[in-house]
């Protein structure tokens, strides 16, 4: 899995981030249309914990998108799928 770290807007509620409304690739913003699908990956031993969103785009494509709560920044999956 590669990913590269991308600029998020997102609803934010009582945790970090929530979930993602948009987001850049690019420098062209991308809506959110609906989201898929979202679960949360827990590494063994670090505890570090990423939280998943399997987006439809306004671009039309089907995106996947993670929030890494750690380093509290958003991540694009990209090479194949996932």
């Amino acid at each position: 899995m590669r990913s590269r770290e991308i600029k998020v807007t997102s609803y934010s509620g009582y945790k970090d981030e929530e979930s993602p409304l948009s987001f850049l690739i690019d420098d062209e913003k991308i809506g959110v249309v609906e989201v898929l699908k979202k679960w949360i990956e827990e590494e063994q031993g670090s505890r570090k914990i990423k939280r998943f969103f399997k987006v439809k785009g306004s671009d039309g494509y089907i995106h996947t998108l993670f929030y890494d709560e750690q380093l509290k920044v958003w991540f694009l999956i990209t090479g194949g799928t996932y």
